[in-house]
């Protein structure tokens, strides 16, 4: 009796081994004789799983009905569209250090949820993800006006193809179930992390491993898989438009992040400068006070002489419009160079000038603090503009409305800004028959140009006393090379006129802080055009001026926040700037200053 239930048992823990192990030795054959051509079967397979649902459910936003959905208005685009008609253009500017800049347009596509509700028995029902990408993807088109070579082109088109690819898997990720472990969820998870390491921040086609291309046709297997499980259109458009709407805001977020700290990069004295400043300053209170005395002071007030100034707090920029004005001179004997800074940089500037004084033009140092020209509460009436930037609301900006009052003995003078590079003899200026005006300048209203300004972009205009007195369709013009005739300027009381107007600029707005609205009123109708080869603007600002146009220029003006001596300035730019500096003076070379 004890020997059949003995076999009894045997034979019943064998059948049950049998039906366990049977499935899964089944299975094992199964997946080993998975080949391209039974990929159809086994997908078929796939999308029985118990997590296919035709109501999915989205984790991160609600249905197209739903109102806490934010997004711009979407255009879905059917195969054999043309996009373009329907494309919103936002400019970009694009900065190529290597020289080769283009301005690139970038192109939103919207996908408009009222062509995305697709039913059930709608001929696009079968749409996928992979085809909605391959509608939404495009190239951004070329202006008229831009040449790029072919190879230029395709240098980073595997590089896109791979971020597509990745995006889209995201997508899918998304749509999976929460807790979801199923094969395909781990495989698209798996294989999407593989390729992300193997591309890592590479930017290039060339510079792509062998890995990271290997790694892209497992993933794309992995999608055509997953655009089979996961097919409901709408659910997919919604997600989408989703994605696009919160990238949107993150780029906008990033590009604000990247103006301001431009724009603080730009109030800030770099480390070496102030370095510099500071051993200046030292060198300077250690001298003799007979030996802080400039050469040629005889010179200063000589009306027949071809002077020139410019209103500067910054060592080696002063000293930049100093050197190339006096070497670009056929005659530097008849130049005289003054420069006007405040208290704090006296010192430093006067010792610069001091020890590198290398030829026989004279050069004067000034105080601003030291005369007696401006109003005593003139800073806390600059201090009422509307502004938080230094630079626009300070002394130095706004005291070259003082011009005939501190230089009282002399009669026409060449005004500069201290970003302004002289790469021509300026002497035949002084031969320009003004007119009866009081500033020569170039004009800045023709449209199209770099230098492109309108009257009402600065100046408010709704103002009744602003639009009785003004016309917004007057042409602008440039400070950063003026030639002023003194003697008009007197004669018309242009200094009781500023003060007019500025007294008035601090009850209401009127213009936008800084000195150039302003100067647009105070001379209105007095300026005189100069050609354009006097002034080439926009090296602080703009990434296309011709190099034929820079080099053919009197003066180059690095109007803009990217100025020559930050490390913000445009690279290619800079070359222009640097030849004027020292790089070989110990003081720099201590400093840690290099081009």
């Amino acid at each position: 009796m004890n020997q059949i239930r003995r076999w009894q048992r045997i034979l019943f823990l064998s059948l049950l081994s049998i039906s366990v192990l049977a499935p899964l030795v089944f299975v094992s054959n199964r997946l080993k004789t998975i080949t391209p051509v039974g990929r159809r079967e086994f997908i078929e397979e796939l999308s029985n799983f118990r997590y296919r649902t035709n109501d999915l459910r989205l984790n991160a936003v609600e249905h197209e009905d739903g109102q806490a959905l934010k997004g711009p208005r979407l255009i879905l685009y059917k195969d054999g569209e043309e996009f373009n008609s329907s494309v919103k253009d936002e400019k970009e500017k694009t900065t190529n250090i290597d020289g080769n800049n283009h301005k690139y347009r970038e192109e939103k596509v919207l996908i408009d949820s009222q062509q995305t509700t697709l039913s059930s028995d709608s001929k696009d029902q079968n749409l996928t993800v992979k085809q909605l990408a391959k509608k939404t993807v495009f190239k951004p088109p070329l202006s008229k006006n831009t040449k790029v070579h072919q190879s230029d082109r395709a240098t980073d088109m595997k590089i896109k193809e791979i971020r597509d690819k990745i995006i889209q898997a995201k997508a899918y990720l998304n749509f999976a179930p929460a807790g979801s472990n199923s094969q395909i969820v781990k495989e698209l998870r798996t294989r999407m992390r593989e390729l992300e390491r193997a591309v890592g921040d590479v930017t290039k086609d060339k510079d792509l491993s062998k890995g990271a291309l290997r790694r892209l046709k497992p993933l794309e297997a992995t999608l055509y898989k997953a655009s089979r499980v996961f097919n409901n259109c709408p659910a997919i458009a919604t997600k989408l438009r989703a994605m696009n709407y919160n990238t949107e805001e993150l780029v906008q977020a990033q590009k604000n992040q990247a103006s301001f700290l431009m724009h603080l990069a730009a109030r800030t004295t770099p480390k070496g400068q102030h370095c510099l400043s500071m051993r200046l300053t030292s060198e300077y209170f250690a001298l003799d006070p007979e030996k802080r005395q400039m050469p040629n002071q005889e010179k200063f007030n000589d009306p027949s002489l071809n002077h020139y100034v410019v209103f500067s707090d910054n060592v080696l920029a002063s000293a930049v419009v100093a050197n190339s004005t006096i070497s670009s001179s056929k005659e530097p004997e008849k130049i005289v160079f003054h420069v006007v800074t405040d208290s704090l940089n006296y010192p430093a500037i006067s010792m610069w000038f001091l020890l590198n004084i290398q030829s026989v033009a004279a050069i004067q140092i000034q105080n601003i603090d030291d005369m007696d020209v401006l109003p005593s509460d003139y800073d806390q009436l600059l201090m009422k503009q509307n502004s938080n930037d230094p630079r626009f609301i300070s002394t130095l900006n706004h005291a070259r409305f003082y011009l005939p009052d501190i230089f009282s003995g002399l009669n026409k003078m060449v005004l500069f800004d201290h970003d302004v590079v002289v790469q021509r003899d300026l002497s035949r200026l002084w031969s320009i028959d003004m007119k009866g005006k009081v500033v020569g300048a170039v004009e800045t209203c023709k449209e199209g140009e770099p230098s492109f300004h309108l009257m009402s972009t600065f100046i408010n205009f709704s103002d009744a006393w602003v639009s009785g007195k003004f016309s917004p369709k007057a042409c602008t013009w440039a400070f950063g090379m003026n030639l002023v005739d003194l003697e008009e300027w007197r004669r018309r009381k242009l200094t009781s006129t500023y003060i007019k107007y500025f007294n008035m600029g601090t009850k209401r707005p009127l213009w936008k802080a800084g000195s150039l609205p302003i100067g647009w009123l105070t001379f209105y109708r007095q300026t005189i055009p100069l050609g354009k080869r006097w002034h080439v603007m926009g090296l602080g600002r703009e990434l296309g001026i011709k190099t034929v146009d820079i080099e053919q220029a009197a003066v180059i003006h690095y109007d803009g926040i990217m100025k020559p001596w930050l490390d913000i300035g445009i690279e290619k730019y800079k070359r222009y700037w640097n030849r004027h500096v020292p790089y070989y003076h110990s003081y720099l070379q201590q400093c840690n200053i290099h081009a």
